[in-house]
């Protein structure tokens, strides 16, 4: 019962933190940035950003599978007797975690070297991409939370 509990809290904070920090990011940070800040000192800003965010990002992108399969195996015992609504919980992670990953390994990076080469447009470019890909993380983010929250009530 201890890796239940101990389970739970570390799945919900690591969803609270990502999804909590891209709807933060996404709809009050971003809006403010763009309308105040000139592209060099938005995109050094956002690559500021990420360097703190994206190492919690890992974090949640460890111990939500983690913490996920072991609470399977412990209450239903296998994938096999597990609830449709958890199944739907694990492909709406297994897709956002992919989507981060694309995001970390391609457009920050890219991001990170237009900073660095004072490449504004090029920066700007995959700031967008981040933009739109962080924009969709966030809604299956939020639709994850709706289908834990509610997916016993829900989805039979």
């Amino acid at each position: 019962m201890a890796t239940i509990s101990i389970s739970i809290v570390l799945h919900i904070f690591s969803v609270v933190f990502w999804v909590g920090g891209m709807l933060f990011a996404h709809m009050f940070l971003r809006p403010v940035a763009a309308a105040q800040l000139e592209p060099p000192v938005r995109l050094t800003l956002w690559v500021g950003v990420f360097k703190r965010f994206f190492p919690i990002v890992w974090l949640s992108v460890l111990f939500l599978p983690l913490t996920g399969y072991l609470m399977i195996f412990e209450i239903w015992g296998s994938m096999a007797h597990t609830p449709l609504y958890v199944h739907i919980m694990n492909g709406l992670g297994t897709v956002m975690i992919l989507i981060y990953l694309h995001v970390y390994f391609a457009p920050f990076k890219r991001l990170k070297e237009a900073v660095i080469k004072q490449d504004w447009p090029e920066g700007g470019r995959n700031l967008n991409i981040i933009r739109k890909m962080v924009g969709i993380n966030m809604l299956i983010g939020l639709a994850t939370i709706l289908v834990a929250s509610a997916g016993r009530i829900l989805i039979l």
